[in-house]
Parts: structure tokens; sequence; C-alpha cells
């Protein structure tokens, strides 16, 4: 099975990237990863599509976080090693993308998902959207720049209180701080 699908909208110029692992919550893991940033490198030289959509497949998440099956026998370097990479050539490559990317958030936007989330520019949610960095409450930090990015969206007072104490915010919240742009229906959503 593809980990991600991709189509393209003719009518708005647009390639939307599906992440494709709905049985595990579209959770990131390697091949999640690589396949995102081959996908984003076809598409930067695309004289068609002008803009991104990325959003996860069903309706229960936009991506939960990391794939912890995947990676709970990794050494520290190799954490290190994913974690370094996966910043610098995917969640970079978003965040610095020459055409806009928005992410579709419907459902969970955890982890991981909202860190894939803080490197679009623009971001909308579904009313049934619930963000936040639980890992957190593990000890873990945020390995993908989260703690970078969203001060500088949310500002630092708010940053630090989500990633203090690990809660999950709603869509309605996420709007209200600053966090998303819009708040939409599922059926609104794309």
């Amino acid at each position: 099975m593809n980990t991600i699908n991709y189509i393209e909208n003719e009518e708005y110029k647009s390639g939307i990237i599906e992440i494709n692992r709905p049985e595990q919550l579209n959770a990131l893991n390697n091949n999640v990863i690589t396949d995102l940033k081959n996908q984003l490198d076809l598409i930067k030289n695309s004289s068609t599509i002008r803009s991104v959509i990325i959003k996860g497949s069903g309706d229960k998440a936009f991506v939960a976080g990391a794939d912890i099956k995947e990676f709970q026998h990794f050494t520290s370097q190799e954490a290190r090693h994913l974690s370094k990479t996966g910043k610098i050539e995917l969640f970079d490559k978003i965040a610095n993308f020459n055409k806009p990317i928005i992410a579709a958030i419907n459902g969970y936007a955890l982890g991981g998902g909202l860190e894939l989330a803080l490197s679009a520019h623009i971001r909308i949610v579904s009313t049934t959207a619930k963000l936040g960095l639980p890992e957190c409450s593990l000890g873990l930090i945020p390995g993908y720049s989260g703690t970078q990015r969203l001060p500088r969206i949310i500002g630092v007072n708010r940053a630090m209180e989500m990633i203090l104490t690990a809660k999950m915010i709603s869509a309605e919240e996420a709007y209200r701080i600053g966090l998303v742009n819009y708040v939409v229906s599922k059926e609104e959503l794309l």
C-alpha cells in the first residue's frame, strides 16, 4: 500500500497529497517522510501546480504523531538521526517551499502531525480537529522543530503552556489563539 496518494486538481491548479495510513491514524514513519519529501520534489518543478494541500486519509486524523512501533527500538543515535533528517529533508522543505502549502486538518494533529501542520504556510481545520503535543507528557520534546515554530505562530506564553501541559486543544481554541487560519465543517475542508 502506498503511504501517500497524490492527485492534481486542475481547476484550482493544486496538488493534493493524502497521507494514507488510516489504520495507524496516518502516523509518520520513515516511508511516509520519504514519500512526502519525494512527492514535494516532483511538485516543486511543476509549471502547472501552483499550491499544495496536505491532508490525512479518513476522518479520524490528519497525522496522529510518529509511528511509535517503528521508533520504539531506536538507539538514541538513530532517533537523533531520524529527527535531524526529517526536520531538514521534510519539515524545513515544507516551510521553505516555493509554492504555498496548506495543511487540511481533519481529526487529530498530534506530535509530529502538529509539527507537520506548523511547517505549512496555512492551516485549515475541521470543527472536529484536536491539536497538541502529547509527547511532552512523556518527557519527550517535539523532534521536528515544533518548539521553535509554535512560539513564532502563537507567541511564547501560549506555546509554553501547550508544551509544558501537553494539553490538546479544540479547533475553536486553535483558531482563537492564532494557531490555525480557518475552522470549517468536514465537508468544506478541501
